[in-house]
């Protein structure tokens, strides 16, 4: 029998190794008195371990020590330190290895509990048998900092050494919270192939699988390895790959996913007995390894493509009613053969009264030929692609063929997203030049109108805060469009912590939140005629390599007349809930307007860094628990506590009032994105300033000591 079980996961991101595992070796903290702790303690129940040596002494706090970061250690572990008894010697733990060759991990926890005087300066380096891994360290007051390796440790003749050494300009010794080491077990098996890993995760979200067994390495332990999957068996030093993906009776929807295709060393796919729509992929056929594919008991439709239909590979398809097998196609059409030649004859009629109807109008509107041939200066978005079956597309800019896009992408083999409109691959053009490669999927819905859009935008319109487009694809079925690649991702990532656990501060916030409004603007005021994004959200927002912001997919875009008194258009509702504007919601009404509220919304996230909806917050919607936190007047409740109380209050105030303002129900008492621009940029001016006072009185703090071998987990 069971009484109780208790989870607590920990965060993806910590505890990270290159690679194997981790066992403990020690987990102490520095402390006299106390003994041994757990949880409630610490909400991740590890064990902590009361650790002091007679050559220490101890100091502490009464007041709370902040915890916030990727380990969370108990808060009562920080609320004492050791330093050395002796002021100018090191702090020193060393020990013996239980095996020659073992590998470490350490996680160091420091936080200044002292009030230092005036004058007072604690100031240390970290020494690893005796190399200096970290310089001129300074403990954040009360708050916790972590420096951990990222790459295992070795010890050198048998002996462990970690040393925290004041330096010169230091008056007090170092001190030390708390240490975790952990060993390195190495696995007797390499970790299952990376692009084999990401393919399958991609696959996972495509069909939103939830399976108790899908965690881990998906091939790795052997015993472990994930429902569905065979991999091959290969030697310790190969990476083992994924041979066999059996999905069937899985509740699947949707289409066949596009990911699939990167599990290049695939011989069985089985994806038979769910609700799967759409056709059978072309991509399928390209990939050699397959011997046995089994899509019956679906809901399949279209042909099978001719590529399929080869010597060597059993294709099971039965069971999909609107499936076109081959032979019942032809048997189906000579039968309805009376049929299609009244068809025949009623469509020469209508193309011929078509083309009388062209002949008479073709002087009184200019086609859309002509529109796009118009100079590339003058920013112009035509809407006749909405109405239109056939839109156009500019020749002048470059147009790849889909084999060049397949041989860029390395046959689409590394996909870095995907959502509804298909997957993004990164690419490589002319060897060197990284793009990223959007191929739409022939299953989205009104993907070819928003792909017609997106390219005739970008092809007229040219900011340093917009993504530009390097050409496309348009061959057939095949669609893809082809982007600068942004390596730094999107906004959102980084705001939560999957980019590496990489950490934006205020200053680099701000500056992020106006060059995003900079590339707005410049839609409503520097286009003719304006144009709205209808779809501004931080996932939408890309950094590059310096975190320079630009303004991506521009699917959902429609531009809007200018002149008189009507400065919006009547349109079907399109955008992402929580970012929506509740007026253009509530009367189909778009405006310049409703681009600001998505942005207001935006700046609310960079702010506050919590989820715009969330339901188990008694004001779920983000302008609603701000509006509820600002009339208690603590901004502390509102701000990312990532920033760690590390801003200009001014500006922060500035930006909060910016930001609601933004997102008020009513668009008259929205400021236009010119009056947004000119705020933030104030606001910046304010935290620069900041900074640039700091730097100048307390040249020690503003010093650097982040390196590759213990970077710093705030």
């Amino acid at each position: 029998m069971i009484s109780a079980l208790e989870l607590r996961p920990l965060g993806n991101n910590s505890y990270n190794t290159k690679s194997g595992s981790l066992k403990l070796f020690g987990r102490i903290y520095a402390n006299k008195t106390k003994g041994f702790l757990r949880y409630p303690d610490d909400v991740y129940d590890r064990r902590w371990f009361s650790f002091f040596l007679t050559s220490w002494t101890q100091i502490s706090t009464t007041l709370q020590v902040s915890n916030d970061n990727s380990y969370a250690p108990p808060k009562i572990t920080l609320s004492t330190a050791a330093t050395p008894s002796n002021a100018s010697a090191p702090l020193t733990i060393s020990w013996t290895p239980d095996n020659p060759g073992d590998q470490y991990y350490l996680y160091s926890h420091f936080a200044e509990v002292q009030d230092l005087q005036a004058n007072g300066t604690r100031e240390f380096d970290l020494l690893w048998n005796g190399a200096v891994t970290t310089e001129a360290f300074v403990p954040s007051k009360l708050v916790l900092d972590t420096f951990l390796n990222t790459s295992p440790l070795n010890c050198e003749e048998e002996k462990c050494i970690y040393q925290l050494i004041k330096t010169s300009r230091s008056t007090l010794p170092p001190l030390l919270n708390a240490l975790e080491i952990y060993t390195v077990i190495q696995f007797p098996q390499s970790e299952t192939n990376e692009n084999d890993v990401v393919a399958i995760r991609n696959i996972e979200t495509a069909y939103g699988l939830s399976r108790i067994r899908w965690q881990g390495d998906p091939c790795v332990p052997k015993m472990y390895a994930w429902d569905g999957l065979n991999c091959s068996n290969t030697d310790i030093s190969t990476p083992p790959r994924i041979t066999s993906l059996n999905l069937s009776s899985s509740g699947l929807t949707g289409t066949i996913a596009a990911a699939i295709r990167n599990l290049t060393q695939l011989q069985k796919l089985d994806l038979s007995n769910n609700t799967l729509t759409g056709g059978v992929p072309e991509f399928l056929a390209q990939m050699k390894s397959l011997v046995l594919i089994n899509l019956s008991g679906n809901d399949l439709n279209g042909s099978i493509p001719r590529a399929l239909q080869k010597k060597g590979l059993e294709l099971l398809v039965h069971g999909n009613p609107r499936l076109c097998l081959s032979g019942s196609c032809t048997e189906d059409s000579k039968k309805k053969f009376p049929v299609v030649i009244v068809a025949s004859v009623a469509s020469v009629v209508v193309i011929v009264v078509v083309l009388v109807l062209i002949f008479v109008f073709r002087k009184k509107k200019p086609s859309p030929v002509e529109v796009l041939q118009r100079s590339p200066n003058t920013p112009i978005v035509n809407d006749t692609y909405a109405n239109s079956s056939e839109p156009s597309i500019e020749t002048k800019k470059r147009r790849f063929t889909y084999s060049e896009v397949m041989k860029m992408t390395n046959n689409f083999q590394r996909v870095v997203g995907e959502g509804g409109f298909g997957v993004v691959c990164h690419g490589t053009l002319n060897g060197s030049e990284q793009v990223a490669v959007k191929v739409l999927s022939q299953s989205s819905s009104q993907g070819y109108k928003h792909f017609k859009a997106e390219v005739d935008l970008l092809l007229r319109v040219h900011h340093t805060n917009l993504v530009s487009l390097v050409g496309y694809c348009d061959e057939g079925d095949h669609l893809a469009l082809i982007y600068e690649f942004l390596p730094n991702g999107d906004l959102r990532q980084h705001l939560s912590g999957k980019r590496g656990g990489s950490f934006i501060n205020w200053g680099n916030r701000l500056r992020i939140a106006l060059e995003a409004a900079l590339g707005l603007e410049y839609l409503h005021s520097g286009c003719t005629p304006p144009i709205v994004h209808r779809d501004i959200k931080t996932t939408n927002i890309l950094l590059d390599e310096q975190l320079k912001a630009k303004l991506a997919d521009f699917g959902l875009s429609r531009s809007f007349p200018v002149g008189g008194h009507e400065s919006h258009v009547s349109t079907v509702i399109a955008g992402t809930p929580g970012y929506l504007d509740p007026e253009y919601y509530r009367t189909s009404r778009l405006g310049e307007k409703s681009d600001v509220y998505s942005f207001g919304i935006v700046l609310l996230e960079m702010i506050t860094n919590q989820p715009v909806i969330d339901q188990s917050r008694g004001k779920s919607h983000i302008t609603q628990w701000v509006g509820f936190e600002l009339n208690r007047g603590d901004i502390t409740k509102i701000m990312d506590p990532n920033l760690h109380r590390d801003y200009e209050s001014r500006s922060v105030w500035r930006a909060l009032e910016l930001a609601m303002s933004c997102a008020n129900p009513s668009s008259v008492n929205r400021p236009n994105m010119s009056q947004v621009a000119n705020e933030l940029k104030e606001c910046l001016v304010t935290e620069n300033s900041r900074r640039n006072m700091e730097s100048h009185s307390s040249p020690e703090v503003s010093m650097s000591f982040d390196t590759g071998m213990f970077p710093r987990a705030r």
